[in-house]
């Protein structure tokens, strides 16, 4: 791995893990009825794009870190699902 290569790691994680306070904080307080399906809906799509880009270009920062960042998107949807209130779960 390049010095390049490791730098695309890094800074992918760091965008990638800025969700992990929201999951958190979500985990927490068991509430996720204000946070947007059809946001993640966009970033898991434009993850799904980056991945796939990424298989093209054979670039596995690209790869490695959009693959985080799905698995954080896909939790952090599970979670609203779970937690958020419906009549029957009042």
């Amino acid at each position: 791995m390049n010095f390049i290569q490791g730098l695309g790691i890094v800074a992918g994680i760091c965008t990638s893990s800025s969700l992990i306070p929201q999951l958190v904080k979500t985990i927490k307080s068991k509430a996720a009825s204000e946070v947007s399906t059809f946001m993640f809906i966009v970033l898991m799509s434009g993850n799904a794009l980056w991945i796939y880009y990424g298989i093209e270009k054979n670039d596995m920062p690209i790869i490695i870190t959009n693959a985080f960042s799905m698995l954080l998107n896909i939790a952090m949807l599970i979670l609203k699902y779970r937690y958020t209130s419906t009549p029957d779960h009042q």
